[in-house]
């Protein structure tokens, strides 16, 4: 049961998904990878990182492990997109529901594609929001990756 308002419609949606998920609070945030990673008590590899980016004029959501920087002209490879470029914060809560800091992998208000960084899949167990900057649940990575129907992809900077 997730104690946030904002993070119970991600429980109900992992629910529906067929994930059993945990939602855990952390006061002090965990906003960024290494926040979270601190919080956590794991490698900053597996936290997911949760990126809106617009390809042409379409937005696509990017599950990056913690550590990596996202290619945007892999990401604009797979889109077969001639501009790539980081959604704003009016566009990420308008195409998903949630503020930049804790956008979920899933329970979007709208239906995007999903690109799941191949790195994820290097760990057991990953963290990723639950629909606020300081709301958390564990996965699997395949599990996450079939739930959001995710392309597995190999998105880091080189």
């Amino acid at each position: 049961m997730a104690s946030s308002p904002t993070a119970q419609p991600v429980a109900d949606a992992a629910r529906d998904l067929g994930l059993d998920i945990e939602v855990r609070e952390f006061p002090a945030g965990t906003r960024t990878a290494e926040d979270a990673a601190r919080a956590i008590g794991v490698q900053v590899g597996q936290i997911v990182k949760s990126l809106v980016f617009v390809a042409d004029d379409r937005p696509v959501l990017c599950l990056v492990s913690g550590s990596n920087r996202l290619d945007a002209a892999r990401l604009a490879k797979l889109e077969k997109a001639q501009e790539i470029s980081r959604a704003d914060a009016d566009t990420v809560r308008e195409t998903t529901g949630f503020a930049v800091g804790g956008v979920p992998p899933f329970g979007h208000r709208t239906r995007i594609p999903v690109y799941l960084d191949r790195d994820l899949l290097l760990y057991e167990t990953v963290w990723a929001a639950a629909g606020t900057p300081t709301s958390v649940f564990a996965v699997d990575p395949q599990r996450l990756a079939a739930a959001c129907d995710a392309t597995i992809a190999d998105l880091k900077e080189r």
